[in-house]
């Protein structure tokens, strides 16, 4: 049957209503559509603009806020590291960060070392005081050179060796003097030293220092390495011709001839002082960080003292921090050595603490000076506490 023109027109009509229908249907969904989106977005940077406000609320009350313990805790540990200081000036004056620093510091005895009550034993006890006695004096049956003590405090872990014969303790140096640090690695492969530890600070102009020029008067072996003037805290940490470790706070190349000092750096502060401990105002103002200290008992066995931080679970030691570990066993005189990224023990030329640099990384950097102990025929080379990270068996 033939379709007359009037049903085409009708059915054309039907169809274009269709499609007109169709038309404003996908038109209505594309715009409730971007209505969604628009409403999405909306809300998302409604909730980013309410979190980043909150954000800069708390941080703004945590930096400026009556709360001084994070304030205190940001400068000084700031104001002590070689290149991150910017997160204290960019956020306040000189004058809070100096007020913060003279309310948070340590008040060193002002004595030298009275070196008469270091008396050498050469003896092993078979009686002792206590249980932090016992583990400096309990030696390893197979060493009679050192032992290796674990640390670990509820804000840092680390190491802490007991030295027997301070006489082969020395002093070494980068071979690159006044241009740039080594690892200290590579100092105790050069010297062939069984233990290594960082030593004193060294310049650090425009915090882009390499590491090359040591802080102070520093001695290696009799030779004067460094002769620069020195005017911050602590002084020279050396050890005399009768191998008894000496602080004092006059640094100079006079001071050290006639305190017959044969090894030594330049650092500070002084920690204990004929027995004295320094008095820790506030935080000690060195805020919280890895740490190298170094120090000797009344028996005339030194210790090494290495702890690392910066990590969310233990960000280190601070000053009271030392002391009190130092203390428990049985130091008489102490003194701190440079940190941070610096703090780092070195058992047969591997480190065997964990230093963590300024970016996070898990490592070192180079530096100016150290100090080692070095080999005799009695060495056997047991160290098991660390035998794992040397690959031992």
């Amino acid at each position: 049957m033939r379709m007359s023109t009037i049903d085409k027109e009708i059915r054309e009509e039907r169809s274009e209503l269709k499609r007109a229908r169709r038309a404003r249907k996908n038109q209505k969904k594309t715009k409730n559509k971007k209505k969604k989106e628009y409403v999405g977005l909306k809300r998302f940077f409604t909730t980013m603009f309410f979190l980043g406000s909150i954000g800069v609320i708390a941080g703004m009350t945590l930096l400026y806020g009556p709360w001084a313990n994070f304030r205190e805790w940001l400068i000084t540990t700031a104001m002590t590291t070689m290149t991150h200081q910017y997160f204290a000036t960019w956020f306040y004056d000189d004058d809070v960060i100096n007020d913060v620093l003279e309310r948070n510091k340590v008040v060193e005895i002002k004595e030298d070392t009275n070196t008469d009550a270091i008396h050498l034993a050469t003896g092993q006890a078979t009686e002792y005081e206590n249980e932090y006695e016992k583990a400096i004096l309990e030696r390893d049956p197979n060493n009679n050179d050192y032992k290796i003590i674990e640390i670990n405090e509820k804000k840092f872990s680390g190491y802490l060796v007991a030295v027997y014969d301070p006489a082969r303790i020395r002093t070494v140096c980068t071979k690159n003097l006044g241009v740039s640090g080594q690892y200290l690695t590579k100092m105790s492969e050069d010297n062939d030293a069984l233990i290594a530890i960082n030593g004193g600070g060294f310049d650090d102009p425009n915090f882009s220092s390499t590491g090359g020029s040591p802080l102070g008067v520093t001695l290696c072996n009799w030779e004067f390495a460094s002769q620069a003037p020195y005017k911050a805290s602590g002084g020279i940490i050396g050890f005399t011709r009768a191998n008894k470790l000496i602080l004092t706070s006059k640094v100079s190349k006079q001071e050290a001839k006639a305190k017959d000092i044969r090894d030594g750096v330049t650092f500070g502060p002084f920690l204990i002082v004929n027995g004295k401990k320094s008095s820790v105002v506030g935080n000690g103002g060195w805020g919280t960080a890895p740490r190298t200290a170094i120090a000797q008992r009344t028996d005339g066995i030194v210790l090494f003292l290495v702890v690392d931080g910066r990590t969310a679970s233990q960000p280190g030691a601070d000053m009271d921090d030392l002391i009190k570990v130092l203390l428990k066993y049985g130091a008489y005189n102490a003194a701190n050595l440079d940190g941070g990224t610096s703090s780092v023990l070195v058992v047969n030329h591997t480190i065997v603490n964990d230093p963590i640099d300024s970016s996070g990384a898990h490592k070192t950097r180079p530096i100016a000076t150290g100090f080692i102990l070095t080999k005799d025929e009695s060495d056997d080379g047991d160290h098991r506490v660390v035998a794992d990270k040397l690959g031992e068996d």
